[in-house]
């Protein structure tokens, strides 16, 4: 692509950055076909090629952000979709940011919107806000459909994703360090907590510290980690993005300086693919940009990390069809695909693939929110996909992805670290205990006949 940016605006190293990624996009259109939002809306500016040439438009005049692109870039899910398909290799991904934050620099927006936004940043990064959320959420319940007659559609998707039921405690909730009693220790892991995981469905922190523990790895829960910095990042607040990313790097430094850390586990694929990204979102920042660079290598997603230490055998084994759905995050972002599926066949799991398995449930972090109608349509989709293939259960790796789909498809919806976690001798999660009669236990079977797990896949 053509740019015609002036020298005093490329001496701005941001600038520079974003005219490279521009003119490697060479208007083909084949990011079109796999776009979710450009699936159901047909717009081309809600298609990566189109969004491309209005954020080409905004930063090549310099100007304030329009309507029109504010409108288009807060429909783009952040899938990267799109990036998978590229033959280019357009970084649409930081195109994207660099956009958003340019757009909440220069274009305030209307009262209600500013508010709900301001809102979400506030609450959903930090646990014990979010915890009295859900508790107001449950008291508000009742007043959904008026909510929703007043126009107030964010606040009645709010009122959907909430759970019903009282969330549970963890186990895992507290600074520790979780040390491996039962095996000749493998290594040492930080894992990052998180926020609204540890709120929503601690359980799923509790299932990846006991099978981290059970292949002889140390788990810690450093103090002073908590939000990886994404949902604020794709809200276009940067420099809030940056400092949780500080905050971070400030709670795994000491640990990683010392050389007890072998890796920085993440158990939620948009918060991995941010932490991930750290050398790239504090490349300017001299005090932390060779940290940023050392965090962003150690990071690795749960099963990304278990595929390359080895599991054991299984002690149960199972005809259970798993319908497994690869997050965006995962599959588009950080490009995790083969190890999550060989970990659950390895666990005794049929894995089974949903259709349109490339396109976005609709949750994108907050996108559900602010984008409830969209987000509806893909939700449905989504669901409909899964069910075609008649699973016993599904599995993926994204509590986003999770609240989104739970109660949509037919099927349980559960984290694929608690069947990994099930498979190798932890508890059944409370949705698949109907399945439990299905399972056979292969402890002894597995140990007289060694590699018997993998020959059975």
């Amino acid at each position: 692509m053509e740019t015609q940016f002036s020298a005093q605006q490329l001496q701005d190293a941001r600038l520079r950055e974003a005219e490279a990624i521009l003119r490697r996009c060479v208007h083909c259109g084949l990011c079109t076909a796999t776009c979710s939002s450009y699936v159901l809306l047909g717009d081309e500016r809600d298609s990566p090629r189109g969004r491309i040439y209005l954020i080409k438009n905004m930063l090549e005049g310099d100007e304030q952000a329009s309507r029109e692109i504010r409108t288009h870039m807060d429909r783009c899910l952040s899938c990267y979709s799109c990036m998978t398909t590229c033959p280019s290799g357009v970084d649409y991904m930081h195109l994207a940011d660099y956009a958003r934050a340019r757009i909440e620099e220069t274009a305030p927006r209307p009262p209600k919107q500013q508010m709900l936004r301001n809102l979400l940043a506030f609450v959903i990064p930090h646990p014990r806000r979010f915890r009295a959320a859900l508790l107001a959420a449950s008291l508000a319940r009742p007043f959904r459909s008026l909510f929703a007659k007043l126009g107030l559609a964010e606040m009645a998707a709010m009122l959907d994703l909430a759970p019903r039921s009282p969330v549970r405690g963890g186990e895992y909730t507290q600074p520790q360090l979780a040390a491996t009693r039962e095996r000749v220790k493998r290594g040492c892991v930080a894992m990052l907590g998180g926020c609204a995981q540890r709120v929503l469905r601690p359980q799923i922190n509790d299932a990846t510290v006991r099978v981290l523990n059970g292949q002889g790895v140390d788990v810690l829960l450093a103090r002073g980690e908590g939000c990886c910095g994404s949902l604020v990042l794709h809200m276009g607040r940067e420099e809030q993005a940056k400092a949780f990313a500080r905050a971070n790097i400030d709670a795994w430094w000491p640990h990683i300086a010392n050389g007890s850390l072998d890796a920085i586990v993440i158990n939620a694929s948009g918060c991995g693919t941010t932490v991930k990204d750290y050398a790239h979102l504090l490349a300017h920042d001299a005090a932390y940009a060779e940290k940023a660079k050392t965090v962003s290598a150690m990071a690795k997603d749960v099963t990304e990390y278990l595929a390359a230490l080895g599991m054991d055998a299984p002690e149960i084994w199972s005809d259970i069809r798993v319908a497994y759905h690869s997050a965006c995050s995962m599959q588009h972002a950080q490009r995790v695909n083969s190890e999550p599926r060989t970990l659950l066949r390895e666990s005794g799991f049929a894995v089974v693939e949903p259709p349109e398995g490339h396109i976005c449930c609709g949750s994108a972090g907050v996108y559900n929110i602010l984008q409830p109608e969209i987000a509806s349509e893909l939700r449905a989709r989504k669901a409909a996909n899964i069910d075609s293939v008649a699973p016993d259960c599904v599995a993926m790796g994204n509590i986003g992805c999770i609240t989104q789909l739970e109660g949509a498809t037919s099927a349980p919806v559960v984290h694929t670290v608690e069947l990994l976690d099930w498979a190798h001798g932890g508890e059944c999660p409370d949705a698949l205990r109907h399945l439990i009669p299905r399972t056979r236990r292969l402890r002894d079977e597995f140990r007289e006949t060694p590699g018997l797990a993998r020959a059975r896949v």
